[in-house]
């Protein structure tokens, strides 16, 4: 068992060598990103990483207070359903409305890869390579889709 404060510390150098990995690949816009804290521009629509004992995971996170607006963003992610699984090769599960761990109502789009602990230092190749060609892959989907959103 990892003390509070020794679970922190190992996520943070994941984190820091996560971003230090991913520093020389500029964004689809040809700009430097900060990819472990990737910021889309539109209130309320986050691209999330995880890396947690047990899972890690990449995708799009929802989270408008209002459901309404929430669903009509989701509607709208769905137009580009094609243009999304085109950009990654592969499908994503789609969830409307779920609680997330802090009990909010948010709507996602991710991919997760159980089995790797971030914890365990020897999961960090297996869990770099997960992250990697997804956030890329989202970045470039954003890249082209970003003004269809940038109106609401």
């Amino acid at each position: 068992m990892y003390s509070r404060a020794e679970t922190s510390r190992i996520r943070k150098e994941f984190w820091i060598s996560f971003g230090q990995y991913m520093k020389p690949i500029r964004g689809a816009s040809g700009f430097r990103v900060n990819w472990p804290n990737y910021k889309t521009g539109v209130k309320d629509i986050y691209f999330r990483m995880k890396a947690e004992q047990g899972f890690a995971s990449v995708g799009i996170e929802i989270c408008h207070s209002d459901e309404e607006l929430q669903e009509l963003f989701f509607d709208q992610f769905k137009v580009f359903k094609k243009l999304l699984t085109a950009e990654l090769g592969e499908e994503w599960d789609w969830k409307l409305l779920v609680e997330n761990e802090f009990g909010q109502r948010i709507s996602k789009i991710e991919k997760v890869l159980n089995g790797v602990n971030v914890m365990d230092q020897n999961d960090w190749p297996a869990i770099i390579s997960f992250l990697k060609p997804r956030i890329i892959a989202l970045d470039a989907f954003w890249d082209n889709i970003k003004p269809g959103f940038e109106d609401f």
